[in-house]
Order: C-alpha cells, then sequence, then structure tokens
C-alpha cells in the first residue's frame, strides 16, 4: 500500500500548476504499475489490469467509479472482457496533478482487495 492512498483529492482550479519533475520523480515511484503516457500532449497516468472474465472486469470498473465519484475525480475507463484500462489525468490543467497519483494509488489498492 502506498503512503499516497490516505491522502484525499483536493480541489483543482484551471490555474493549478501541473506537476514538475521534482514531483513527478518524488510521485511515480508510489504507483510502479503504472505507465506515463502522453495523448494529444496531455501527460496521463495509465494501467490495464486483468480479470478472468467479463463480469470481474465490470466489478472493479463499478468500484473504481464509486472511489472516483467519493473523491470528485474522475478516470477514463475501457472496460472490456478481460480487462480494464484506467487513466488519470486532470482535465482542468490538461496535465498531471497530485490527485492523479493519488487517485492511482487508490486505484491500486482497490485491485488488490479484488
Amino acid at each position: 500500500m502506498s503512503a499516497l492512498t490516505g491522502e484525499r483529492c483536493v480541489a483543482c482550479r484551471r490555474d493549478a500548476p501541473t506537476v514538475t519533475d521534482d514531483e513527478l520523480s518524488e510521485l511515480t515511484p508510489h504507483v510502479p504499475e503504472w505507465e506515463l503516457v502522453e495523448v494529444d500532449g496531455v501527460k496521463r497516468l495509465r494501467r490495464r489490469f486483468a480479470f478472468a472474465d467479463f463480469a470481474q472486469a465490470l466489478a472493479f470498473t463499478d468500484r473504481v467509479g464509486s472511489a472516483a465519484e467519493q473523491e470528485g475525480h474522475h478516470p477514463a475507463l475501457l472496460t472490456e472482457w478481460g480487462g480494464v484500462t484506467v487513466e488519470w489525468w486532470t482535465h482542468k490543467i490538461r496535465g498531471l496533478h497530485r490527485n492523479d497519483f493519488v487517485m492511482a494509488a487508490k486505484t491500486d489498492d482497490l485491485f488488490a482487495q479484488a
């Protein structure tokens, strides 16, 4: 379990800065299974979670969705037979915020509980 899982997401304003390179270096080890990707110039965290069937994938999607609603921070979710791909980034600032790393760590914990 990551130390980040105990943190709550903070409301993010449009003028909030994206994480710096130093912050990226500090936060990335907390979510080692996640890859840093760039889509249309926007950095995101992405991870694919494997499941035995669609029902398990859908149940996990529901758990991630509930956690996202609770925190007020929402991912992109692709649910398909055998897996769920989750992407975290902060839409308002078109990049990564500490909240994204917090939610990636919480997503890892939800997977560990599955």
